[in-house]
């Protein structure tokens, strides 16, 4: 029987939710369409096996696959007083192991992780009289990943020259060079790629029963999040982990499987019931993100979806989703920031509107717009927060601060740092880097509303490092320009989609009927990003030549299925 303050965890979730809270003994797949609540869902069903005493805290390990969805799980945990249990990306969990028994096992210290395949993979390239440009790098980086994700050796990787892709350009026996040489390099360089401290880990828990056994008596009770993202590496790893035991939840959504590319698979997810025939299965399906509207708008590209089919909106009413015709993507970039400007004057914050693309070289053209109009943007996957020098400085001031003796209230004390960094109460009338430092320091000031009523500067400069470790950056006041994969889990209240062209979405290079699919898994994902209010748009006319509405379109008008 549970207790009153267990109970109490249960509330605020719906029915479906508490029932995935609830299921804490043996195999439980949490099938989480768009916006349901699954991160939620997940820390309150942890929260609520802890109190109720099926989960030991410290022997809980909940698994993501970024530090951004780590450090959100974490925070939410310790909200929910439930600090100790461990949170981490596959990564993590297996560079701390390969630490911990490398030493033991060769007596040396584990290899150090290289901080980028680039370099290397130019360097290997070069060895071959091949010149890649940036764009060829991450092409063959990616392809690399790939490769390791999908447990191939290199033998095996040379037996699919008619199935694989051309990559950068180069024939299959050119990119079988440049990735022997580049093996042979991190070798000879004695360093490791995030993927061989996988492969690593792995191969030592298979070969060290005393490892294994270490590791399977620390954590008993697994949570994976995304699940429908894991690779067959990711998955072989976590066998291990689980050994006999089978005390794991899973949570994810097939419609937003949008990582094949990397070697992910959503073939775990759909089969975990063949695995576990006695495992619990709940279906979230009711979205609390979006209008109704836009969930009516979304469920077009999933009908007839064999798992995560239809969603129901709690969502109020809201306008039609739009889509809009240019003939240029530069007029189409007008468009959307002459639309973005009107926003924020009628009082939508900037940081609720973001503009989202297919790939990253789409994003210029709006760059240049809405520099025209003075409005402040943010890149993902550009410079990192606590990469900033102005954060690095509040940081360093935060920590010693944390150490002196005096003792001033929080908000005093770091607002009387930043203040000491430039900051004042009003922002900046000019745009650029003032207004960038400007907007920076503010959303670190904004952090202190999330700490808790009694917290002191000590555990603000605890929660700073913890976020700069797992990359869990504030909101800023500016629009966001993302990539969809980027933009994957995340929200704004008004969402412009741009390039929905053939080309884009789907992309070029999409042929088969698998790949296609996967790209209207993309733009499902992209739709449900919106809150309140979405608008798709294309240019009929592109890079000197005519481009063609995306083949979505039509489907998304009609309200039928493909």
């Amino acid at each position: 029987m549970a207790n009153a303050s267990a109970e109490k965890i249960l509330e605020g979730l719906d029915p479906k939710q508490q029932a995935a809270a609830q299921s804490l003994v043996g195999p439980t797949c949490i099938l989480a369409g768009a916006g349901t609540g699954k991160t939620r869902t997940v820390t309150h069903r942890i929260a609520y096996g802890i109190a109720t005493g099926h989960f030991a805290a410290n022997r809980v390990l909940a698994l993501t696959y970024t530090n951004r969805a780590a450090g959100e799980l974490r925070s939410r945990l310790r909200a929910l007083g439930v600090g100790a249990v461990s949170v981490r990306t596959f990564h993590a969990a297996a560079l701390a192991q390969l630490e911990y028994f490398w030493p033991q096992l060769v007596g040396v210290p584990a290899p150090s992780i290289l901080d980028s395949k680039a370099k290397l993979i130019g360097q290997a390239a070069k060895s071959l009289s091949i010149s890649l440009d940036n764009a060829a790098l991450r092409d063959m980086a990616s392809e690399i990943e790939w490769r390791k994700y999908s447990m191939l050796s290199m033998d095996e990787y040379g037996k699919l020259a008619e199935s694989r892709p051309k990559v950068a350009g180069l024939s299959f026996q050119k990119n079988l060079e440049i990735q022997k040489v580049y093996e042979q390099e991190k070798i000879r360089s004695q360093k490791l790629d995030w993927e061989d401290v996988l492969v690593l880990t792995l191969g030592l828990l298979k070969a060290e029963p005393r490892a294994l056994a270490h590791v399977q008596s620390q954590y008993r009770f697994f949570t994976v999040d995304e699940y429908q993202d894991i690779s067959p590496l990711q998955h072989a790893l976590l066998d291990q982990w689980l050994g006999e035991h089978a005390e794991l939840c899973v949570v994810g959504d097939p419609n937003q499987t949008i990582y094949s590319f990397t070697g992910a698979s959503s073939e775990f997810l759909r089969n975990f019931q063949d695995r576990f025939p006695a495992a619990s299965i709940v279906d979230l399906t009711t979205n609390y993100r979006s209008t109704k509207q836009i969930v009516s708008f979304a469920n077009r590209l999933t009908s007839g979806a064999p798992l995560g089919g239809s969603l129901e909106s709690a969502g109020p009413a809201g306008p039609m989703p739009q889509v809009a015709s240019f003939e240029s993507a530069q007029a189409e970039a007008k468009a959307v920031s002459l639309a973005i400007s009107e926003a924020i004057q009628a009082g939508v914050p900037r940081s609720d509107i973001a503009v989202l693309y297919r790939i990253n070289n789409q994003s210029e053209v709006l760059e240049r717009a809405l520099d025209t109009l003075g409005i402040s943007y943010q890149l993902r996957g550009g410079e990192r927060f606590f990469s900033r020098p102005e954060i690095k400085s509040a940081v360093q001031l935060i920590r010693a601060e944390a150490l002196s003796p005096a003792v001033k209230p929080l908000h005093q004390a770091v607002s009387d740092i930043v203040r000491s960094l430039g900051w004042q109460a009003s922002k900046p009338t000019e745009v650029g880097a003032a207004a960038s430092k400007w907007e920076a320091l503010n959303a670190l000031l904004s952090m202190l509303d999330e700490l808790p009523v009694h917290a002191g500067i000590k555990d603000f400069a605890l929660e700073l490092a913890d976020r700069a470790h797992s990359q869990h950056e504030p909101t800023t006041a500016a629009v966001t320009l993302s990539t969809i994969h980027a933009a994957k889990g995340l929200e704004w209240a008004l969402v412009f989609i741009v390039g929905v062209n053939e080309g884009y979405l789907p992309i070029s290079y999409a042929k088969s009927d698998a790949a296609i699919q996967e790209e209207k898994r993309l733009l499902y994902v992209g739709i449900t990003r919106a809150m309140r209010e979405l608008r798709l748009s294309y240019a009929t006319f592109d890079a000197s030549r005519e481009r063609a509405p995306s083949r979505f379109i039509a489907l998304l008008q009609s309200g039928s299925p493909e």
